[in-house]
């Protein structure tokens, strides 16, 4: 299938947030409830729609060694979006997703003001999604889309040269990368799977 620009979403967070099961809900529509921890790194794909143009969304689901930074979840959100900005781009697309929203507000570890808070005063993104019911789950990556397209059209990029993450489309015959990334943070106080 043709698209004019694959964008590479490399999804972070920490052990049991819900990277995993975004991702399925994303590019299965549906959700996985065995929780299997991720070894290594897995991928999925999905195409999605533009401004009436195909981009197709590799995204990446870290492993879950995240559990080693656990400490206090202020530290680890911190600590990941310096690690983004630190070997990231400066024109990285960060969106903090906030998930399994599902559940009722007295099992929430975060609330949607205190993401919404953090992500404004950090200048990122910011969703709340459930993996579960999929709730905003394709909003989500579609308003992520769409922050890069708004940046592409604005000539951010320049000629895209030298970034990472962003390919042309396989009907122009080059390529060219830029990397954006999807900050997973658990809402709830709960060990549904991720």
């Amino acid at each position: 299938m043709s698209y004019n620009y694959l964008f590479k979403f490399i999804i972070v967070g920490e052990t049991g947030v819900g990277k995993t099961c975004l991702v399925y809900q994303l590019t299965s529509a549906r959700f996985k409830p065995v929780y299997e921890v991720t070894i290594g790194a897995e991928f999925g794909s999905r195409t999605i729609t533009v401004d009436r143009k195909p981009i197709k969304l590799q995204i990446w689901d870290t492993a879950g060694q995240e559990k080693l930074r656990s400490l206090t979840r202020l530290y680890v959100i911190i600590n990941w979006l310096e690690d983004l900005q630190k070997h990231g781009d400066e024109k990285l697309t960060v969106m903090v997703v906030g998930n399994k929203c599902d559940l009722d507000e007295e099992t929430r570890a975060v609330s949607k003001e205190e993401g919404e808070e953090f992500a404004e005063k950090n200048e990122c993104l910011f969703m709340e999604v459930s993996a579960r019911t999929a709730k905003n789950v394709e909003v989500a990556f579609g308003i992520a889309a769409e922050e890069i397209c708004g940046k592409i059209g604005k000539g951010d990029f320049g000629t895209l040269e030298g970034y990472k993450g962003i390919t042309i489309g396989n009907s122009r015959g080059k390529s060219k990368r830029f990397y954006s990334c999807l900050y997973t943070k658990k809402t709830a106080r709960t060990n549904y799977p991720n």
